[in-house]
């Protein structure tokens, strides 16, 4: 397929280089000049191109930007064919991402996406730490293989994504809808806590609406506090202490 990424950060540059490994003709772009995508990227085959051009002719975009940045690049994701299945990976996080009124007020953070970029979307790759997609991707069946929750509302745009998770390196679980899709977001039991695809249906279901929001704030207070007080710590410590959390 050939695949258009919007973002070049941690998420969008490990996208770019799996999904390059497993043969898809990749493009990917930053907000800057094509020559300042980080070249690990590029490592597999993947072309830097410029943002404007990094949706045309595309049968998949993947936006992998912080949440703040989504009302911008509506018209670039316009840009792209009618048939093409859009796949984001943001979170909402106030302390980044200033006051989203419509969230703010109990609207699903994907909900609020899909309605910038006037496209159904699907949510995936949103759940994981960045350390835990790069490190720890394995092979079909692995015991240890974590699962990545990705929700749609259109069976054959959830089916897409779902294969190109499972060809970055990990369990792709079917997640439902979208609007559904707040339990796989900051402040639930399936947010970063590196679940198999046994353990997830449970975090899944287990999650609040009522108190995700607070949940949320206090996980990023405890791990700031942690932070402050002992420094940087072992990542699988940081997932255990948010697994513990719930």
């Amino acid at each position: 397929m050939k695949i258009g990424i919007l973002g070049a950060g941690n998420i969008g540059s490990t996208l770019a280089e799996r999904l390059s490994t497993a043969g898809h003709e990749v493009s990917v772009a930053n907000s800057r000049d094509p020559k300042t995508v980080n070249p690990a990227a590029l490592s597999t085959g993947a072309t830097a191109v410029w943002a404007a051009d990094v949706t045309a002719g595309a049968d998949v975009v993947i936006v992998s930007v912080s949440l703040e940045q989504t009302p911008n690049l509506a018209p670039l994701v316009s840009q792209a064919p009618a048939a093409a299945t859009i796949i984001d990976t943001s979170n909402y996080f106030p302390h980044r991402d200033g006051v989203v009124e419509a969230i703010e007020n109990g609207q699903v953070e994907s909900l609020w996406v899909q309605e910038q970029y006037q496209r159904p979307i699907v949510k995936a790759w949103n759940a994981i730490t960045t350390q835990s997609f790069d490190d720890k991707a394995s092979q079909p069946g692995s015991a240890e293989r974590i699962a990545i929750p990705v929700a749609a509302d259109q069976d054959t745009q959830r089916a897409t994504a779902m294969a190109l998770v499972e060809e970055t390196g990990f369990d792709a679980f079917d997640a439902g809808t979208l609007a559904e899709s707040w339990r796989q977001q900051p402040g639930t039991p399936a947010y970063t806590t590196d679940l198999t695809i046994d353990q997830l249906p449970a975090a899944l279901a287990k999650a609040d609406a009522r108190r995700s929001a607070r949940r949320r704030d206090l996980m990023m207070e405890i791990i700031s506090e942690r932070v402050e007080a002992e420094g940087l710590f072992d990542h699988d410590r940081l997932i255990a202490l948010v697994r513990a959390l719930f």
